[in-house]
């Protein structure tokens, strides 16, 4: 009988109890983090929309062109983003403009904790756009996750293996 090195045998160990249970986690994590900020994303946006003439001036006194399209356009991409996101419909698709919208707020509306950063980290952090952002790049990066709508649609659809083992 040949024996394993303990290394080896400690890596083994470590990946099939510690590796594989993570990685059985990811979807429900995944799942966890669309509902809630989509939930917040739409709840964000619908208020805007139901206060767009302060959004708008909100958006004004940032020096943000064009003010009340861009207002419309944020309420907008929020709700119809967050319930996206809620979905899991378009997922990664989607996360690019929340994304950006949220970069946005931080380079506008959170200049401050933008800009110390590195100085103060915990502003940064704890600035309102921080964690949709943060949701919204691993969305962008890890995708929806196995309980999403773009995971029922990638089952449904036929890959092209099987479409060309069939021809």
């Amino acid at each position: 009988m040949i024996t394993q090195h303990p290394l080896v045998l400690a890596t083994r160990t470590y990946h099939a109890l510690f590796v594989q249970f993570a990685s059985m986690l990811q979807h429900p994590l995944l799942l966890v983090m669309r509902l809630y900020w989509g939930w917040q994303f739409f709840l964000t946006g619908k208020g805007k929309l139901g206060n767009i003439e302060g959004v708008t001036q909100f958006f004004d006194g940032l020096g943000i062109p064009m003010p009340m399209f861009n207002a419309y356009l944020v309420a907008s991409l929020e709700c119809v983003g967050g319930l996206l996101l809620l979905a899991g419909l378009g997922s990664r698709l989607i996360a690019i403009p929340l994304t950006i919208a949220m970069s946005v707020a931080y380079a506008t509306a959170h200049r401050e904790e933008l800009s110390d950063i590195f100085s103060e980290p915990d502003k940064f952090l704890n600035a309102a756009p921080f964690l949709f952002l943060l949701t919204c790049v691993i969305v962008l990066i890890f995708g929806p996750g196995a309980f999403s709508l773009d995971a029922v649609i990638k089952r449904l659809l036929p890959t092209r293996a099987s479409d060309n083992a069939k021809r």
